[in-house]
């Protein structure tokens, strides 16, 4: 495996001396490059822009000392390197975007140089696991500087991994990540999917030009919570809106309490109504209310909510005197509010005020290439939430990847249920790797929950002998083509990623392509599993 260090520029240490007798004094990051039993091959030297010839000279007095070092500068910019949450935050925007690859490189961070504050974060991200690395300090070689000898340049060095998990709430307090998307309802929204990104475009040009209501239509855990709050935070953000978000899942409200929640009472109106109540309607002015599962409703609750959304006006639970919400609305459902209404369930003329902005969110079976940016983001909701880093090693990501994929992962819990599911390999995961033990057991959680049974996959006829590894791509071609509804949806899952570097990606063809290589298509490929 390589060896890579990452440290700062010792502005004071790495300096020291005269040009023409620098070589006799101990500068800890040359010093470090120079240590014959650990030999480096790459120093990732940050250093302030203002230090950039500085860290120049340094670099080419490392490449004259241990040419074997190759020396990348990153400019980092600190206004005060004393200030630890802009140290800390610096140096973990840093972590977060460095491309660390743990299964060919072991990584080393220098605290030698560096303020204090400098020294004390690159601790904190390394115990947490922000960087995957030990600790290394170096120290100038004191024995060989008495009496007349010079002070040995390269000087000693320690390596360091104490176990500092008792600062993970520093750690956590200190952790600002921002979000960023090419738009602000995508931020948090991980999507590789064409069609959810052209669906959340348009929401959000919606929710900052409109006041009226919007329905979101779509099974529990697909994200109707999440989705109604970034679009409060966007008018929120866009001082379009100054009051609270008011949360409300109406398959809770049964009988006087439901008319009680929503639109409040006075005094005496029922058996144990002691005070006035206000409700979530009036909670909400100014606002944004959020009812999920608006099907649920009662028929008198929906009278009110109408007359609500319409006039803006409506009387609580027992009083005859008007009150006024400006409330924005949105609404949720996993049901069909259509048969409903023809069933006399849901009122025609509610549906209809609410209609004007449906939105139909996709389950994460329709979202299958979606599984895995929402795992990199669940990771790191997890690292954000406990203060440490947890990763997969390739092999079990790989592995947890192919099975969540594979048309045998039911997901009825939608997002939620993955979520949960990383969760649970993340807090099992010893020293924050997410090893095939945790995967397997995971994948047979998720299974026994799903009552699921193991159905091997039968591949079409092949006339031609073909290698194990076509065998086993070839079934994974397989499962992905039984969850789609054509050529091309199938295409747009597996090459969800290539496609993108692509001008005019041609998905459907090259799936064509890739199966005419068995004298396979699309038609076979349908027929064999609607025999079966």
């Amino acid at each position: 495996m390589k060896r890579v260090a990452i440290g700062v520029l010792g502005t004071v240490l790495d300096k020291r001396g005269k040009r023409e007798n620098r070589w006799n004094k101990w500068r800890p990051t040359i010093g470090l490059c120079q240590q014959a039993d650990l030999p480096l091959d790459r120093l990732e030297l940050l250093h302030q822009p203002r230090d950039r010839g500085m860290a120049e000279q340094v670099a080419e007095d490392i490449q004259q000392t241990s040419p074997q070092t190759e020396v990348k500068l990153t400019p980092i910019t600190l206004h005060n390197p004393w200030d630890i949450e802009e140290v800390y935050t610096t140096l973990l925007d840093f972590a977060e975007h460095y491309p660390f690859d743990p299964d060919n490189e072991e990584y080393l961070v220098h605290i030698t140089t560096g303020t204090h504050v400098v020294q004390i974060c690159w601790f904190l991200l390394t115990e947490a696991r922000y960087l995957p690395a030990k600790l290394v300090q170096t120290m100038p070689d004191r024995e060989s500087g008495r009496g007349e000898n010079p002070v040995n340049p390269a000087g000693g060095y320690s390596i360091i991994d104490l176990d500092l998990s008792r600062y993970d709430q520093i750690s956590t307090r200190f952790q600002q990540i921002k979000e960023q998307s090419l738009s602000y309802l995508k931020a948090g929204i991980a999507t590789r999917n064409a069609t959810f990104n052209k669906l959340i475009e348009e929401i959000e040009r919606v929710a900052v030009r409109s006041t009226a209501p919007i329905l979101m239509i779509g099974p529990t855990g697909a994200g109707k919570s999440f989705l109604a709050r970034r679009i409060y935070e966007l008018k929120l953000e866009r001082h379009q809106i100054n009051g609270r978000f008011v949360e409300v899942n109406c398959a809770t409200l049964r009988g006087d309490s439901a008319m009680s929640t929503l639109f409040g009472h006075v005094k005496g109106s029922f058996t144990g109504a002691q005070t006035d109540r206000s409700g979530l309607l009036r909670t909400a002015d100014g606002g944004m209310l959020f009812l999920d599962e608006i099907g649920e409703l009662g028929l008198d609750e929906q009278a009110m909510l109408l007359k609500a959304i319409e006039e803006k006006k409506f009387f609580p639970f027992g009083s005859d005197k008007e009150v006024q919400s400006h409330f924005q609305l949105i609404a949720g459902t996993h049901r069909d509010l259509r048969k409903q209404v023809s069933e006399g369930l849901f009122r025609e003329d509610l549906y209809a005020r609410i209609n004007l902005w449906t939105y139909k969110l996709p389950g994460l079976a329709q979202r299958s290439e979606d599984i895995e940016p929402n795992l990199d983001y669940e990771l790191a909701r997890f690292a954000r939430e406990h203060g440490e880093q947890t990763r997969f090693n390739t092999e079990s990501r790989r592995k947890y990847l192919t099975f969540a994929t594979s048309s045998d992962a039911l997901w009825s819990g939608n997002f939620r249920e993955l979520g949960a599911s990383i969760t649970r390999m993340a807090t099992l995961a010893e020293s924050g790797r997410i090893t095939d033990t945790v995967v397997c057991d995971e994948i047979k959680r998720l299974q026994d929950g799903w009552g699921y049974t193991t159905k091997e996959i039968a591949l079409p006829e092949i006339e031609q002998p073909i290698d194990l590894f076509d065998y086993y791509q070839l079934k994974a071609v397989i499962e992905v083509c039984k969850t789609s509804v054509s050529l091309s949806e199938a295409g747009r899952k597996l090459f969800a990623v290539s496609r993108q570097q692509k001008q005019n990606p041609n998905d459907a063809d090259r799936l064509r392509k890739y199966l005419a290589r068995f004298d396979l298509n699309w038609e076979q490929l349908k027929q064999m599993m609607a025999e079966k």
